[in-house]
């Protein structure tokens, strides 16, 4: 797919992104407007819905994890409001359980981070999702995935390593050693 417009002017779908990364959203919106797409962002999925019950839009792009309720608990949310709404789950936590999940309550398809405006365009206007190819053959590690959840958790505490230990519920120390490690590969 190019960047350029890919719907009419006189038909501009409405798309939903709600994802918590306020960076990723602000892309993302950027994108889809180039791409023809009339769009509005939600930063969690109370305010998603929120945003839906005043506006409902033909397609929805919902963050897993994000603060309060996960994408998981919206996406049945917004299917009542519209049963044709095409959403896709968009995640960097990516496992077969919650892929299976993400299908079973409606979603079109279930994407890994990181994803471009191409990648999900291509899932929302695809056919459904087969189970077996939703998560990559080779996933995120194990030490990887705790790497990348402490620092998320140390950014979003403005990082604060007492603060940050506290939420993760470690030791100090031991993360200031974890912290200290060169960040693992994929």
């Amino acid at each position: 797919m190019t960047e350029e417009s890919l719907f009419c002017a006189e038909e501009q779908p409405h798309i939903l992104l709600v994802d918590d990364d306020e960076t990723f959203t602000r892309v993302m919106a950027r994108a889809m407007t180039r791409r023809g797409l009339r769009v509005s962002v939600a930063g969690s999925a109370e305010e998603g819905l929120e945003v839906a019950r005043k506006d409902v839009p033909d397609y929805a792009v919902l963050d897993l994890k994000m603060e309060g309720d996960s994408g998981l608990v919206l996406l049945p949310k917004l299917l009542e409001l519209d049963a044709e709404m095409q959403v896709v789950i968009l995640t960097g936590y990516s496992s077969i359980a919650t892929a299976v999940e993400a299908i079973k309550r409606g979603a079109r398809n279930y994407l890994c981070k990181p994803a471009d405006a191409d990648d999900v365009l291509v899932a929302l206007l695809s056919d459904r999702a087969e189970v077996e190819n939703l998560v990559p053959e080779n996933p995120i590690s194990v030490d990887r995935l705790q790497w990348e959840h402490i620092q998320r958790v140390l950014a979003e505490h403005d990082g604060n390593v007492s603060a940050t230990a506290r939420a993760l519920g470690m030791h100090r120390r031991t993360l200031q050693r974890k912290l200290q490690k060169r960040p693992v590969r994929r």
